[in-house]
């Protein structure tokens, strides 16, 4: 099944066409994609995935038939809309849209996916090439931390997913089945930089200054408490929540500091529990980044991609 499955790409790759627009300078490459279908049993595992609600607003990338934004809408009564190139498959659709009526929810566009709006959406969905994928990336990178990402079959380069799973579809290829993996994201808040946090510790206020380093939600830093350096340790980040730790002396005693909050553009908050041999406390927290770091930083990596 595994061989099939990479004879079938090997077939599909060639076929991405790839269109060069002069606009007075270097080419834009805008390749396209081969339409073929997510079987339905990949269609409920990505949404599964992506944890999508009521609440959400999907936007289905290269949308095909529409199968995954109508299934989305008549499961869960999710509002979003597919673009697509084809209007053979913007036809298509709509008209699947009808016969399952969520129109009220629902809407097909032919419309290039480079050039679509894409700030509404909670839940992004996408059967792309890797090539797509990764030109789409800065783009994706971009949108409101939190913002789930999943995608059918292929990754992100070296922003890894933060989950991902390989499962068999009997339906794919026409019927020829195979197996699909399936790729989640999390678009990550932006903390690289310098971090200035005020919390009280045994009735005195104390200030930090912390400084991340970032790899798309691969977060790494150090902590200066009283002139003293301190490595944050298993900070993790997933959208706009910041766990991490690191241990520093307060007052002449060691405390390890557990903190989690919310990121919100230049600003955190949230809770840090204090711990020492003369200490329990859980108290509020909050940081501004640091004057000469105002400026949100690109996340490391996203500018090398060679499209």
């Amino acid at each position: 099944m595994q061989r099939l499955r990479m004879v079938v790409k090997a077939v599909l790759l060639p076929l991405a066409m790839v269109t060069a627009i002069a606009a007075g300078h270097a080419a834009d490459v805008r390749p396209s994609v081969p339409y073929v279908p997510t079987p339905q049993a990949v269609v409920d595992r990505m949404l599964a995935m992506g944890r999508v609600t009521a609440q959400d607003y999907l936007i289905d990338l290269g949308s095909g038939d529409g199968r995954i934004v109508v299934t989305a809408a008549k499961k869960f009564g999710t509002r979003g809309f597919g673009v697509d190139l084809n209007p053979v498959r913007i036809t298509e659709a709509n008209d699947n849209a009808r016969r399952n009526d969520v129109t009220d929810k629902v809407g097909f566009y032919q419309r290039d996916l480079f050039e679509t709006d894409l700030s509404q959406a909670t839940v992004i969905t996408m059967y792309l090439l890797p090539r797509v994928n990764l030109a789409l990336r800065p783009k994706l990178l971009e949108l409101k931390p939190g913002t789930r990402l999943v995608s059918h079959d292929f990754d992100m380069g070296d922003w890894k997913a933060d989950e991902s799973l390989r499962m068999d579809a009997a339906d794919k290829f026409s019927g020829a089945g195979g197996d699909s993996d399936v790729y989640l994201w999390i678009v990550p808040a932006r903390i690289a930089g310098a971090w200035r946090v005020q919390l009280p510790v045994s009735g005195k206020s104390q200030t930090y200054e912390i400084s991340f380093e970032q790899q798309y939600q691969q977060v790494s830093g150090a902590a200066r408490v009283n002139s003293r350096m301190a490595k944050i340790e298993g900070a993790k980040l997933r959208g706009d929540e910041l766990t991490f730790m690191f241990s520093a002396e307060v007052n002449g005693t060691m405390v390890k500091h557990e903190f989690s909050g919310r990121v919100s553009g230049n600003e955190m908050t949230g809770q840090v529990a204090l711990s020492g041999s003369r200490m329990a406390a859980r108290v509020e927290w909050t940081a501004e980044r640091a004057a000469r770091t105002a400026a949100i930083p690109p996340l490391a990596g996203e500018r090398n991609v060679v499209y």
